[in-house]
């Protein structure tokens, strides 16, 4: 299985009072992931893929430890566990080497900003999202894949 792998680098701002990460910019991080890895695909090589938008319709976080400040950016690995009709699920892990901080997951609906509606998941949007599928309990994603 592949995973998308995004180098996220830590703000001074991102700390709360504690010293730590606040935990709702850790929502931020996601979005930084997921906002690279779903448009690899889309309007560079001219392709439609994913450019009409998207929302999300939720998120799944488990917070394993504290991150805190440091020059050298946070890694988050990307895959997918659940691709249906007109939705996906994108499972994560926000890590270093050697530590792990938080797992999570985000179900996606591909959206028409025209029409203000959901659509369907093209052919050629889930033939990208099928190399890096993951639909295995043991994921890493845990009791987070929905």
């Amino acid at each position: 299985m592949v995973r998308h792998i995004y180098a996220c680098p830590l703000r001074w701002s991102d700390m709360d009072a504690f010293g730590h990460v606040n935990n709702a910019v850790f929502v931020r991080y996601l979005e930084e992931a997921r906002i690279d890895f779903m448009f690899r695909l889309a309007p560079g090589d001219g392709s439609p893929s994913f450019s009409g938008g998207s929302v999300v319709a939720r998120h799944e976080i488990d917070y394993v430890r504290p991150l805190v400040h440091r020059h050298t950016p946070v890694t988050i690995e990307s895959w997918v566990t659940k691709i249906g009709a007109a939705s996906l699920t994108i499972a994560y892990e926000i890590k270093d080497e050697d530590q792990l901080y938080v797992r999570a997951s985000t179900v996606v609906v591909p959206f028409n900003l025209e029409a203000q509606r959901p659509r369907r998941i093209t052919a050629e949007e889930k033939a990208y999202l099928k190399e890096y599928m993951d639909d295995s309990a043991d994921s890493g994603s845990g009791a987070l894949a929905a």
